[in-house]
């Protein structure tokens, strides 16, 4: 497959106007200003259209698509513990393979190619994406909230089952994380062992880190620690972690995240609409420490339109300097895409560039409200919108095109999401 006459968003961020791009094989075989002498399966026109990589939403909880615009105008404890919890209690097998498909379903439309993600029945999540054709990194979030060995809980007996049933499945698409929900969920020896064991198998890490001024207050009450020191004297940064949110910092923390070399994931409509606060990211940008974008679960975003969650990243983060150079565009698109790609663990991934992954967005950039072009990466942050997206591919096969999906059944997974929502209503 090659592209021909597009815009192409290369592997310096910097605009190839009119190239060439060709896939082969699920790689990136050419890019360029002149035409290849190869012939190929398909030329697609791209007047107009601007290419990229594919978007890495670098946290997210899929299946939460059934609780879109459930539990509104709440804190994040209240709204966990009287809605979510409450709901979540409910769900089974069907209604998270259904969820999940959804939400997955809507990621590809708006150009996201692997996810991030915490949740629970791992074996229905993983169906899901394997059948999406999507990536994801998929992790069991555990708590526990005892002094009991936690290695013999059925929360880590899932987590290990998982791990060893799909780590590196489907054609590598799928990877399995670790993952610890939060500090206040689950206790010392857990947050220990979960670490020791992420050691041996050389794996990766997934948690909640900060993400309100009540959950660092409370956790130096009971630790003397913030989350980010406690987290750490556990061991847990030994390992590759993504942190999620990471919102009410202290100076310390910088310091131990950028030894570390832990992913910050903000989420930038989450943390605003929950009320949580506003990540400081032109702090951790200037510490060089890694910042990736994750939309969190649909539940409190409410969706995973990620052109929208770029613009709110790089806008909402400038008052916290009261000024408007931190947080660049450039910085924007990085943090979407190869950021997200570095924090997942795919090192060939994450950029336009020859023998990366074919993991591309196509995006339609013959638009009013995209003229003029002074800058095309100024306009893809800031004046571009989700629907924009025209065409999302993985491993360079052709996912969505133009509203048509070509691996999930839309009809009958908006059906069925809607009929098993009703029915976990009606038991609460």
């Amino acid at each position: 497959m090659i592209f021909k006459n597009i815009n192409i968003l290369d592997e310096n961020f910097e605009i190839m106007e009119g190239g060439y791009l060709a896939t082969e094989s699920g790689k990136i075989s050419y890019v360029g200003e002149k035409k290849p002498n190869e012939k190929f399966d398909r030329e697609i026109e791209g007047r107009g259209k601007l290419i990229i990589p594919g978007f890495v939403n670098s946290h997210c909880h899929l299946p939460m698509s059934l609780l879109r615009g459930y539990g509104e105008s709440m804190n994040l404890q209240d709204w966990l513990f009287t809605k979510i919890f409450p709901f979540e209690e409910h769900l089974n097998g069907e209604a998270i393979y259904y969820g999940t498909l959804l939400s997955l379903a809507e990621a590809i439309k708006f150009g996201i190619t692997s996810t991030s993600d915490m949740y629970y029945f791992m074996d229905e999540i993983a169906q899901a994406v394997t059948e999406s054709g999507a990536k994801a990194n998929i992790s069991r979030s555990v708590s526990h909230f005892d002094n009991s060995d936690f290695m013999s809980s059925f929360r880590a007996k899932e987590m290990i089952d998982a791990y060893e049933k799909y780590h590196d499945t489907a054609d590598g698409r799928l990877k399995v994380d670790m993952s610890l929900h939060s500090e206040y969920t689950t206790t010392p020896i857990a947050v220990r062992q979960l670490a020791e064991y992420t050691k041996t198998i050389n794996g990766r890490v997934q948690v909640h880190v900060s993400e309100t001024e009540k959950e660092v207050k409370e956790c130096i009450q009971r630790h003397g620690m913030t989350p980010v020191e406690y987290l750490n004297f556990h061991g847990v940064f030994d390992v590759p972690t993504t942190a999620a949110h990471c919102v009410w910092l202290q100076n310390g923390d910088y310091d131990i995240l950028k030894e570390k070399n832990v992913t910050v994931a903000s989420n930038p409509i989450s943390n605003l609409k929950l009320a949580s606060g506003v990540c400081n990211l032109g702090k951790l940008l200037d510490r060089g420490i890694n910042v990736a974008i994750g939309t969190d679960g649909v539940a409190s975003n409410n969706n995973l339109n990620f052109v929208e969650e770029m613009k709110i990243f790089a806008i909402s983060s400038k008052m916290m300097y009261n000024t408007p150079e931190k947080v660049t565009p450039i910085d924007t698109l990085k943090a979407a895409t190869i950021n997200g790609a570095i924090a997942q663990g795919r090192i060939s991934t994450g950029l336009i560039k020859e023998g990366y992954c074919a993991d591309l967005v196509v995006m339609d950039i013959d638009k009013p409200y995209m003229k003029p072009v002074h800058s095309v990466q100024n306009n893809l942050v800031y004046s571009a919108v989700g629907n924009d997206v025209e065409m999302t591919i993985v491993d360079g096969n052709i996912l969505y095109e133009k509203g048509e999906y070509k691996t999930i059944d839309i009809e009958k997974i908006t059906f069925k999401a809607e009929e098993i929502t009703k029915e976990i209503l009606a038991k609460i």
